[in-house]
Formats: C-alpha cells, structure tokens, sequence
C-alpha cells in the first residue's frame, strides 16, 4: 500500500480540495497533478467509494472548482467564482446507501463528487462557520482550516506537520547557544 500524498485535516472537504495545491506563494506544487490523482483523492476525501474513472476534463473541472473555493475562502474571489461554484454544487451530488453487513457506500461518477465539494463549500461559505476560515501560520504553508477551537485561537493546519515544526524552531531558537 502507497503512502497517500493527500492531507486531510481542514474540517471541511472544500478547504482539503484546496489544499491540494501546496506552498502557493513560493514553491507551488499541485498533488493533483493528473486524472490518477483526482480519482485517488475522490476515494481518499470518502466522497466516493470505488475509484472513479477520470479525464482531462474532469481534472481540468476539478481544478476550476479547486480556485474558485480558494479564492472565496480567502476573500480574493473573481466576479465569476460564486457562480463556480454554485454550478458544481447545482449538479447531482454522490449517492449514499447503506452497505451490508454495515458501513456506508457512496457512488457516482466524478461529477457527483465534485457536487458534494461544491455544496460543502457553500455550506461553509455561506454559513456562519465561514468567520471561523483561517490561512495556517506556517512560514510556507497556505492551506487554509475551519478554527473549532473554543477559544479560536489554532494557528496551523496541523500540529503534527505545520505546528511541531514552528513549535521545534522556537525550541530551538530560544535554547540556541551563542
């Protein structure tokens, strides 16, 4: 089994979406780099069970629906991103069914998946949870999170990743010996 290079841990399947492009201000790396990636990504979101077949096209959407939530999130959005976005959540979102013995299976082709994206981004954008949005603290970092903290004060995305690391440089810039 392969190492997943998808990170899951923005408490809303949109802002993930989004995070699919890393270090957007300097070293931009897109983990959607392929059809192969979107269709991995859809089952490892949990918004479909079985690997969907995907294509240029598809990714190309998948990206369209990718910026529009980015910008939206970050209140740099272009005329036509809410419209984006309202056009992906207005299609048919996946199917959920009741699996035996038990658990839940969820189908459909790659459309309806990028419609569950797109009414969770609405949702969230539209939703009084939108003022809980942040941007991680880290130096390079831009994946963008939902603060449920009570007191809102979470500053990185992840404190396995983005935290530990800022935590371990301060550690060490406050022993460093001189």
């Amino acid at each position: 089994m392969s190492v997943s290079r998808f990170t899951f841990v923005s408490g809303n399947v949109a802002l993930d979406l989004a995070g699919t492009v890393q270090h957007r201000r300097t070293d931009r790396t897109d983990l959607l780099d392929g059809p192969e990636a979107l269709s991995r990504w859809v089952v490892e979101a949990g918004l479909l069970t079985s690997t969907p077949p995907a294509g240029a096209a598809d990714l190309t959407a998948a990206t369209t629906l990718r910026e529009a939530i980015y910008r939206l999130a970050t209140d740099e959005a272009e005329p036509s991103d809410r419209d984006t976005v309202n056009a992906f959540a207005a299609t048919p979102p996946a199917q959920v069914r009741l699996a035996a013995p038990e658990g839940v299976e969820r189908l459909g082709p790659l459309p309806a998946a990028l419609s569950t994206v797109a009414r969770a981004a609405v949702e969230l954008l539209g939703g009084p949870d939108r003022a809980r949005i942040k941007q991680c603290m880290a130096d390079q970092c831009t994946r963008l999170f939902v603060d449920t903290s009570r007191a809102t004060s979470r500053r990185w995305c992840d404190m396995l990743e983005c935290g530990n690391r800022a935590k371990a440089a301060g550690f060490r810039a406050r022993h460093r010996v001189t």
